[in-house]
């Protein structure tokens, strides 16, 4: 599995770094990232649809955070510095579903999945890399979430730490996700998202924002992402190797 590490210098950059992740598992390669973006807020495109759009990337904007657009749908996501990314890039040998989506069988089973499989693993590992840690989580979200969606992962009786989403196209699917590590991260996240998501008129409470820490596990974000990394490499789509290559930052 080819594994990147580290963060490049620009949002564009990285996001190309991901994207190349999901064109070589079209060839065949899987592939993984988990990182620290740069700060941003990531809207959805029906947020860009909204008639609040304009308003609320100015009010991103004016907190410091670079806005783009990310290429599925569901609701914006703020990266406030610490908070972790994953890419899971996942060959389908043209046997998988098209389409996009915001939230034991043999190899060539496991390398193709459902679009539910692939949300129910990415959920599953999720939750093992951080109950390896020593956090008590567990999937689903309260109400009012950032970015709400049926696939997550929220502190056990507590706030959302973990929203995925994936992308599907006929030769590759990227399960792709966020994971908020620190509290200072999910106080950031809590605010920018209460103004974001009031200028979209999405439902929000900022009480619902948890932690990795808040649920008992480290507030490291370089301990996680090793956690996280493994857990997908030696998950039911990895092989248990890794081809690591380093971009920037070692995150």
């Amino acid at each position: 599995m080819r594994v990147l590490r580290g963060t490049a210098g620009d949002p564009d950059t990285d996001r190309e770094l991901t994207a190349s992740l999901l064109s070589e598992a079209g060839a065949g390669e899987p592939g993984l990232r988990v990182w620290t973006p740069a700060r941003q807020l990531a809207f959805g495109r029906r947020d860009v649809r909204a008639e609040g759009f304009d308003r609320a990337e100015r009010i991103a904007a004016n907190r410091g955070f670079h806005t783009v657009e990310r290429d599925v749908g569901g609701r914006a996501v703020a990266y406030a510095g610490d908070t972790l990314a994953f890419a899971h890039a996942v060959p389908l040998d043209g046997g998988g579903e098209t389409g996009e989506s915001l939230d034991g069988g043999d190899a060539t089973r496991r390398s193709r999945g459902s679009i539910t499989e692939r949300y129910d693993c990415a959920v599953e590992t999720v939750i093992g890399a951080l109950r390896g840690l020593g956090a008590d989580v567990v999937a689903g979200e309260p109400p009012a979430s950032f970015c709400p969606g049926d696939h997550s992962v929220r502190v056990a009786g507590g706030g959302k730490v973990s929203g995925i989403a994936q992308r599907v196209r006929a030769d590759a699917a990227l399960v792709a996700g966020c994971v908020v590590v620190a509290p200072s991260d999910a106080s950031e996240i809590a605010a920018v998202s209460d103004a974001v998501y009031d200028a979209l008129g999405v439902p929000f409470d900022p009480e619902t924002v948890g932690s990795v820490a808040a649920a008992g596990g480290p507030d490291d974000p370089e301990r996680v992402a090793r956690a996280l990394e493994d857990a997908f490499v030696d998950g039911p789509w990895g092989d248990g190797s890794r081809r690591v290559e380093r971009i920037g930052a070692e995150r």
